[in-house]
């Protein structure tokens, strides 16, 4: 039998990258999808997010699967879109089991004191409040269902870190770390359980398609590019290797969401190739 047969998990940020690659993960192991994406570009990045196209491929690659999936447009920090959506999956699927706080945003290179208000505000917006909303949206539900349940919020290794000329980046997934932790111990008695993953530079459109970041690993240059970002990369990795992939970071969270990481709450999880440990 699938590990995650008979059981519903809601993935918000699923249009690509690592919240495609969960959804479809979860789907291959029996789970049924409530899938979110924003699906629009917002004002302060530098690179363009999942559009409506992206995420119909979601869908129809966990449809492909034979798994049911009720999926909309919402962002992450409107709390009354975001609830009628998990509110209309529930509805339509029976219950919620399983949650994949995915959704956030990387900016562009600033030192702190040169970020905008309007970037620092949309960095934690995004990154934080939106993993607060989805967590006002999904704790409910679940707890009434009555038959416990796992939820991981994703962080980063900047949430463990102080990256430089990253600072709203660095606070918000901090904070995350923060929520992950607190919510470990709120909801332990509903057996509900909680945990933080933080992936290094994963291989996804917010990396390699957006240039600010090429700045963070290459400082030494006017305009690099994703050529030269590769080789400091590889240089920097203990294994050697310029990035991770998004199947990496599901097969972590595959782990922390199954049976077989039935007694795992209240952790931070690296998956960085050591990149933390060397530092």
């Amino acid at each position: 039998m699938s590990r995650l047969e008979g059981k519903v998990a809601l993935v918000t940020g699923a249009a690509r990258g690592q919240g495609r690659s969960h959804a479809v993960r979860l789907a291959e192991e029996g789970a049924d999808l409530i899938l979110v994406d924003v699906l629009k570009d917002l004002p302060t990045l530098e690179y363009g997010l999942g559009t409506d196209a992206d995420l119909a491929e979601t869908v129809a690659a966990v449809e492909a699967l034979d798994r049911r999936v009720v999926w909309g447009q919402a962002d992450v920090r409107d709390a009354d879109a975001l609830q009628a959506l998990v509110d209309r999956g529930v509805g339509e699927l029976g219950r919620l089991d399983i949650v994949s706080a995915n959704a956030g945003i990387s900016p562009r290179l600033a030192k702190l004191w040169e970020i905008t208000p309007a970037e620092w505000d949309e960095q934690i917006s995004v990154n934080l409040t939106g993993v607060f909303t989805t967590i006002r949206a999904v704790v409910p539900p679940m707890i009434a269902g009555g038959r416990g349940g796992a939820i991981v919020l994703t962080s980063s290794g900047a949430g463990l870190a102080g990256i430089p000329h990253l600072g709203a980046y660095n606070a918000s997934k901090h904070g995350v770390v923060g929520l992950a932790l607190t919510l470990a111990n709120e909801l332990a008695r509903h057996d509900i359980r909680v945990n933080a993953l933080c992936p290094g530079t994963v291989g996804t459109p917010m990396v390699t398609q957006n240039r600010a970041q090429y700045g963070v690993f290459r400082p030494d240059l006017d305009n690099p590019n994703l050529a030269d970002t590769m080789v400091a990369l590889k240089k920097v990795s203990p294994l050697g290797r310029p990035w991770i992939e998004p199947i990496d970071v599901t097969n972590a969270l595959l782990w922390l969401v199954s049976d077989e990481g039935r007694y795992v709450t209240g952790i931070t999880l690296p998956i960085d190739q050591g990149t933390r440990n060397r530092s």
